[in-house]
């Protein structure tokens, strides 16, 4: 059955959708030996010979969970132009090719998913799913009850409203305060140009859960593999269900239609 290469390429765990069209537009693809570059281009991955950077891919790879606890100074990208070091770099005798779900930028740190599995990538990923996100952010300043208002609210920023689904000030330093935030927002850079739109630099940025799943006490650069239940878990907030048989269909059913 013929589908859209970047849906191949993100069932194959080569990379996120979005990450594939952007391989596709430079000409990385290959379908039965001709370069593809339009990214609506469509093909069979039963019969047909897809290759990235000329090696040929599988739809058939064992799916693969990763929770990393990742520090500040790595990138979320798969290919640096500028060399800095790349989060893969920290799994240490993973073999299977993984790719991050959504970005914590170059300075961000805390929990960050890695799999080679597309749609639990863009169940996770995609606003429609809402998938709640919490961070404990380290502004500039002392953060008054009149801006936490403002948060709560929602902030106009030039992409569209920011509307966090909770806020916390949890402590006030001499010069700092920490907040702790919830979003199912997945704009690039969202959270720092919120705080900078209200003359509050973010000092630090760290993702401390996404859904149920937190880092509890792993340290920096250290990753696990998730268990089969907290990818029921993740996977149940996508379908908006408690986790349980619901999820473990929904579940059931992307692996067998991986299989077709």
């Amino acid at each position: 059955m013929e589908e859209r290469l970047q849906k191949i390429l993100s069932r194959a765990g080569v990379s996120s959708r979005r990450a594939a069209e952007k391989m596709i537009a430079e000409g990385r693809i290959s379908v039965n030996q001709a370069v593809v570059t339009e990214p609506g281009t469509k093909a069979d991955a039963d019969r047909d010979e897809i290759r990235v950077d000329g090696r040929l891919i599988s739809c058939d790879a064992e799916r693969v969970y990763i929770l990393l606890h990742k520090p500040q100074g790595y990138v979320t990208t798969l290919n640096d132009p500028q060399g800095r070091p790349i989060v893969t770099d920290l799994l240490s005798g993973v073999t299977e090719r993984v790719f991050p779900v959504g970005r914590l930028d170059y300075d961000s740190e805390g929990l960050l998913i890695l799999t080679n599995d597309g749609d639990f990538s863009q169940r996770l990923q995609h606003p429609r799913y809402g998938i709640p996100k919490s961070y404990r952010i380290k502004v500039e300043g002392n953060f008054p009850k009149r801006e936490i208002q403002l948060l709560e609210q929602g902030i106009d920023l030039p992409d569209g409203r920011f509307s966090p689904t909770d806020v916390r000030l949890e402590k006030t330093n001499p010069g700092s305060s920490w907040l702790r935030l919830t979003i199912t927002d997945g704009r690039n850079r969202v959270i720092r140009r919120a705080f900078e739109s209200l003359g509050h630099p973010v000092c630090r940025l760290i993702r401390v859960a996404v859904a149920e799943i937190t880092l509890e006490s792993m340290r920096e650069g250290a990753w696990r593999r998730l268990t089969p239940k907290e990818v029921d878990r993740l996977l149940a907030h996508a379908a908006g269900r408690k986790s349980g048989k619901n999820c473990l269909d929904i579940h059931l059913k992307i692996n067998n239609s991986r299989r077709k």
